[in-house]
């Protein structure tokens, strides 16, 4: 018998804005290794989620979809 391969679908919205683009795309980084660190740490399911700044207002989605096939 094969193993599955387990597979990801993910989409993330952002919409980030600061007063400047260095700050900005910090912010983005910022959020986007948020979002990573929680994958890593089995702390989403499947569906959309809210992803929020440092500050805890929120700038967008991700969306994850967990499944498995040959």
């Amino acid at each position: 018998m094969d193993d599955l391969t387990q597979f990801i679908h993910c989409n993330v919205e952002l919409n980030v804005s600061a007063p400047n683009e260095r700050t900005v795309v910090a912010w983005t980084a910022a959020a986007l290794r948020k979002i990573a660190d929680q994958l890593e740490a089995n702390e989403f399911d499947d569906g959309h989620h809210d992803v929020t700044d440092n500050s805890g207002r929120p700038i967008g989605t991700a969306y994850f979809d967990f499944s498995e096939g040959l």
